[in-house]
Formats: structure tokens, C-alpha cells, sequence
């Protein structure tokens, strides 16, 4: 009897869990920043790659980031800049070099409510722009699922998110000023300074320190959010057909089961329509925050160690999010999704971030291929959320060069060499899958691909590095990243 009410137990706080996350986007693993201990040795959210650095300064005003920069210069010494370090590839710092923590140069300088524009240090997060600008009934976008990362960081890596108006970050940058290795200040956008534009956006801060930065905004509404389950097979002609014709549907997200008993069959869609008549903005637009975070993430740990948690959870979703089950948010609010409680750092593991984009038609087809891929190498897969990727290759390592399908994965694994070694392998074999598809996998992770499967994934990418040499001939601005795939 005592075993049996701890089970419940345990079941009763996974479905608090999926009551509490209310759909809302990918799992993202959320961690403070890693900064460097006495010894200097740094890390990042994944906790793969420590690295000795030489030291971390907090960036506060324009002219000490230029003094730092005569410093280095003076005594040969690389740099890295840093955010809130959700990188997990070692792309926010290098050994022996001087980091520059980023995340205290974060003010928002102006909110344009005419021009709907907002202008706001690097460092400053997506949750202070919110806060700036849901006063005036303005919002975001496009950012990834939390709101919790800098804006130089989110740039860095280009993100995208569950808009499916709007595509990557790129799209939405209007200018910025980039401090380059000289130390001279440039202002960047597509008229001045295009190509820089181009690089900077998606060029993992080996270009120059993102300095203030100008967004496009758009007006903040009132969603209708349904889900419906359907068969994955049917997903490519559903999202085309009752999706992305249909003008009312602005956000869309959808999620693939990972429970053993359902494992890649069964998924579930979230649509969040404009909500034109009865229900009100101005009754839903007070931004929300995070509740219960101990608890569920003591709840999502179940699903982390046990099948029986993975098989629950799923079992609780087709229950909480059923067909026609209607509820309302703001714009605002569907961008501030529950993280907090996937902060994880186990004794001997880790929870990684793997991201793929295939093309929207091959789903069904990739799916039950990546099923066979997924078991045979007994991955422990967490979680994988679904979203779209329009077409857009203005950045130089752009990832969508057709309407792509982003998959998501949160995967547990070991954090001993062996462990490591057995994901790499793993993950290879997902990305030659991809690469099979003409599709290809996102940057911002641990270095498992191999510098033939970057390559190809990204085939501008011996010029874009050819780029960061001419722009920084010194090579002052490096990182882990482009240690591995650079040279």
C-alpha cells in the first residue's frame, strides 16, 4: 500500500507538470549563467566543454569594452563574448582568453510606440523587453520559446520561434552598432554595412561586440488556443492546408510523443488563433509568471529517469490537451513559457539541446526513419516539439534554405567520455539522416558533428569563415565553436 501511494504521488505531480507548462513551446533547458570560478575555469549550460579562461569581465560601459579591446591587443590576447551561456558547444568562451559577460550592458535605451520599434543594449533579455513594452500594447516578433536569453545572444545564434508569420531573428533586426577588434564602432543594418549585417546575424560573436541594437515590434493580441491530435503521416498537408492558409492562425506549435508505448506515433497540435470577438486583450495582458517551479521540476525528473514517466506524461497530455479544448493568451504570454523548472544539473549527466530542419513534405518519411535510428541507439530522448522554419537565407549560415520543419530534441545523456561518445555517434547518424533529406541541424550545440556534416549542412560555410579572417584579420574574437569548425 505505502508503494502504491507513492506512485500516485508521483503521477499526481507529473500531471501538475503538464497542467502548469500549458503546452507552451519546446522544452529548453534553463540554467544560470556559468561564470568562471577562481581557477577561471568556464563552462555553459550543457557542461561538456570546461575551459580555463584567462578572465571574466562584466561589460558596463562602451569605453571599457574598448579598453579591453587595447588590452588584448597590447598582450596578443583572444576574446569572447558571453550571455546567459545556453550555447552548449563552447561558442561563449576560449581558453586563455578574456570573456566579457555581456549580461550587465542590458538596458532598454527606447520604446518608438509609433514606429513600433524598440532599442535596447545586447545584454538586455527578451523578458526586459517584454516588460518595456507590453505598457504599450507592443511584443516581440520572433524569439525562441523563452524569454530568458540576451538579445546579442539570441542574434549570435539567429533564433526562431513559434511565429509562423515571421521568420528567424534576422527578420526582425532593423540596425545595430558593432564594436569590431579595433575597437571602432560601425553601424550595421542592410543599408550600411550589409554584408556585416549578414554575418553578425547568426555569427556566433566572432565579428565584434553587439553593442545596442534596434527591433521591430508588432501589436500584442488576444489568442484562442486549441489542440487537436492527429496522425503524423497527415502533418505536411494539415499544417499547409488548415495551418498556414488560414490568415487567423499567427503561432502554431506542435509535439511528437517520446513515450515508449507511442514512441514517434502519436502527436498533438497547439494553434493559437486571433481572437476577434468576445474575449478581450486587456483582461488577459498582465504578464504572468512562473509557478511551482520545485515541484515540477522534481516531476519532470520522473520523466527524465523512468519509461513509466515518459508513458504517464504522454498519457496526461492526450487528457489535458484534447480536441477542442479552448483557453486564451496574450501574445506576450505565449512568450513566457515555463523553463524554470528544466534546470538540471545531475552529478554524472546532462540534459543537451539537438535541433534539425527538414523539409516540410519529407516529415512522415524522416519520422519513421529517425524511429529506427532513435532505438536502435537507445538515445534517452525527453522531449521532441515541432515547429515551422519559413524560408530565409539572408544570413550567411542560414539553416532554412527551403520551409523547413524544426525538430527540437531535450536528450539526457552521460556526461563521462564514453557517454559522450556514444551520443556523438548517435548524433552523427541523425545528422546524416538530415543531410539525407536535403535538410540540415542547428549550430548553437555540442560539437558532435563532424566537420564534413557542417560543411555540407551549411555550404557557405568556408566563406562566411574566410569572412570573420578578413574582418578580424588578428583572429581577436574566437570562441570553442569556431576552434572546432574554423580553422
Amino acid at each position: 500500500m505505502m508503494n502504491r501511494k507513492l506512485f500516485l504521488n508521483k503521477k499526481t505531480l507529473v500531471i501538475l507538470l503538464i497542467l502548469f507548462m500549458g503546452g507552451y513551446g519546446a522544452f529548453f533547458v534553463y540554467s544560470f549563467q556559468h561564470k568562471a570560478d577562481d581557477k577561471h575555469l568556464m563552462t555553459d549550460v550543457g557542461r561538456l566543454v570546461p575551459v580555463k579562461v584567462r578572465e571574466v569581465v562584466q561589460g558596463q560601459e562602451v569605453s571599457q569594452m574598448k579598453d579591453l579591446l587595447r588590452e588584448a591587443e597590447k598582450k596578443n590576447l583572444k576574446v569572447s563574448i558571453a550571455g546567459k551561456q545556453h550555447s552548449q558547444g563552447g561558442h561563449t568562451y576560449y581558453k586563455d582568453a578574456i570573456v566579457i559577460d555581456m549580461t550587465t550592458f542590458n538596458k532598454v535605451l527606447e520604446v518608438d510606440e509609433k514606429k513600433k520599434v524598440v532599442t535596447v543594449q545586447s545584454g538586455a533579455t527578451w523578458e526586459d523587453i517584454q516588460e518595456a513594452v507590453n505598457p504599450y500594447g507592443l511584443s516581440v516578433k520572433t524569439m525562441q520559446a523563452p524569454n530568458i536569453f540576451t538579445v546579442g545572444g539570441s542574434m549570435s545564434v539567429n533564433v526562431h520561434g513559434r511565429d509562423i508569420r515571421y521568420g528567424p531573428l534576422i527578420e526582425s533586426i532593423r540596425a545595430f552598432r558593432l564594436m569590431n577588434a579595433d575597437g571602432e564602432i560601425l553601424n550595421v543594418s542592410r543599408t550600411e554595412n550589409e554584408e556585416l549585417f549578414r554575418l553578425v546575424n547568426g555569427g556566433y560573436g566572432l565579428f565584434g561586440i553587439i553593442l545596442d541594437v534596434d527591433i521591430e515590434l508588432t501589436d500584442d493580441v488576444l489568442y484562442r488556443v486549441e489542440n487537436e491530435w492527429i496522425d503524423y503521416h497527415d502533418y505536411p498537408e494539415y499544417f499547409k492546408e488548415k495551418v498556414l492558409a488560414n490568415p487567423a492562425v499567427e503561432m502554431h506549435n506542435s509535439r511528437i510523443s517520446v513515450a515508449p508505448n507511442h514512441f514517434l506515433t502519436e502527436m498533438y497540435v497547439t494553434n493559437y488563433y486571433l481572437e476577434k470577438e468576445g474575449k478581450k486583450l486587456k483582461d488577459y495582458n498582465e504578464l504572468q509568471d512562473e509557478k511551482f517551479v520545485r515541484r515540477n521540476k522534481f516531476a519532470f525528473g520522473l520523466s527524465r529517469n523512468f519509461d513509466w514517466g515518459k508513458n504517464f506524461v504522454w498519457y496526461v497530455q492526450k487528457h489535458a490537451f484534447k480536441d477542442g479544448k479552448v483557453e486564451w493568451v496574450s501574445r506576450n504570454n505565449v512568450m513566457r513559457p515555463e523553463v524554470k523548472f528544466l534546470d538540471y544539473e545531475g552529478k554524472n549527466d546532462t540534459d543537451i539541446l539537438q535541433e534539425y530542419f527538414i523539409p516540410v513534405d519529407d516529415f512522415p518519411v524522416f519520422i519513421d526513419r529517425l524511429r529506427e535510428i532513435l532505438e536502435e541507439e537507445n538515445l534517452n530522448v525527453l522531449n521532441i516539439t515541432v515547429r515551422y522554419v519559413p524560408r530565409n537565407e539572408e544570413a550567411f549560415l542560414s539553416y532554412a534554405n527551403q520551409d523547413m520543419f524544426a525538430l527540437v530534441f531535450l536528450i539526457n545523456q552521460g556526461t563521462s567520455e564514453k557517454e559522450i561518445e556514444k551520443t556523438g555517434k548517435a548524433v552523427r547518424k541523425l545528422i546524416d539522416l538530415v543531410l539525407d533529406f536535403d535538410g540540415s541541424y542547428y549550430l548553437p550545440y555540442y560539437q558532435y558533428p563532424s566537420k564534413a556534416q557542417m560543411k555540407e549542412a551549411y555550404p557557405n560555410a568556408d566563406l562566411f569563415f574566410n569572412k570573420k579572417r578578413e574582418y578580424d584579420p588578428k583572429e581577436r574574437f574566437v570562441n570553442q565553436f569556431y576552434e572546432e569548425y574554423g580553422r
